[in-house]
């Protein structure tokens, strides 16, 4: 007897080839599609994501001021080689009027007719003045050889800096394409926990009204400036920032010239370092593996530009959410 609501031929079929067939008409993917992570496990991922980012992020940095320094290089020694060119150039065009000019006077005939004159002082005074020209030459064609060894210098110099140059865009394109796909990868999580920032380009901030004076007064309050701003890897402002760049930018406005990478600033400061126990306001403070830093605003708070889907914002130190390694007071 066939069971209602079940096609004819079902009745006597044996259960487990039933079973068998019940599963395989289920729809694929509906009973087993992997569940989506929770927003405890999303957040915990986003963590990791921008621990690995703050690195990333500082390597593009760190190719980016190689990029600059090996351009600069070769801009210098380039124009060392035009210079040495300009040099060899005047010297051989020195070299041909004085080979015109002894080609004119008539080479041995001009010893003949000075020989030949009756009056022995007309006689010593061509004698030396032959001898003048034969110094003069010499020390012309020393003059111009010596340019040329520097003219090949100069010129392999600037071939070395060029292909330096060249070397360092490469890694740059390579650093940028791993920073592009880490952003990537935040921005996805953070939009899917419903907590992506865009922040505004043209904030105008907030005031200082901390403890700090002098220049790191001057340089919080540049800080405190950029609140509301958008984080930007690489962004060293008017509109957008990443950490490093806020903070040099910020302490350039003290006075003080900080180099453009955490790396840097960490070693820039090797003899300035502070305990996070003494900290004062305007001190950097950096995090463990050097991959962030944030200036101390006093009070227990920092100043900073967080990571992507964030803003430039001020936070207790206590919420930092990185492990610190030390500080540096400018």
């Amino acid at each position: 007897m066939a069971v209602a609501g079940m096609p004819v031929g079902f009745g006597r079929m044996p259960m487990a080839v039933g079973v068998a067939l019940a599963l395989f008409l289920l729809p694929v993917g509906g009973a087993f599609a992997e569940p989506k992570p929770t927003v405890a496990q999303a957040k915990k991922k986003l963590e990791k994501l921008n621990d690995q980012a703050d690195k990333v992020v500082e390597k593009y940095n760190q190719a980016g001021e190689k990029l600059k320094k090996a351009r600069k290089k070769y801009r210098t020694l380039n124009g060392d080689l035009t210079r040495q060119n300009a040099t060899v150039a005047g010297l051989r065009q020195e070299l041909v009027t004085m080979a015109v000019s002894s080609y004119q006077l008539g080479g041995v005939s001009g010893w003949e007719s000075m020989i030949n004159q009756p009056d022995p002082g007309t006689l010593l005074s061509g004698l030396a003045a032959v001898d003048q020209m034969s110094a003069s030459r010499a020390r012309s064609l020393g003059a111009f050889d010596e340019a040329n060894k520097l003219l090949r210098v100069s010129r392999d110099k600037a071939k070395e800096a060029l292909a330096e140059a060249d070397k360092t865009r490469d890694e740059l394109a390579a650093e940028k394409a791993k920073a592009e796909k880490m952003v990537k990868a935040q921005t996805k999580l953070l939009r899917e926990l419903g907590t992506f920032q865009s922040g505004n380009p043209n904030s105008t901030g907030i005031q200082y009204n901390g403890p700090a004076s002098g220049n790191a007064r001057a340089a919080l309050a540049f800080a405190f400036a950029q609140v509301g701003k958008p984080y930007q890897y690489g962004g060293t402002g008017p509109g957008g920032w990443d950490c490093s760049g806020l903070v040099q930018a910020s302490w350039r406005s003290g006075g003080v010239s900080l180099p453009r990478t955490t790396w840097e600033q960490w070693s820039w400061g090797a003899s300035r370092k502070v305990s996070i126990s003494e900290l004062q306001a305007g001190d950097l403070i950096f995090s463990e593996g050097l991959g962030h830093v944030s200036l101390y605003a006093g009070n227990g708070k920092i100043v900073h530009a967080p990571q992507t889907g964030d803003v430039v914002k001020v936070v207790p130190l206590s919420a930092y959410g990185r492990r610190l390694v030390g500080a540096v007071r400018p």
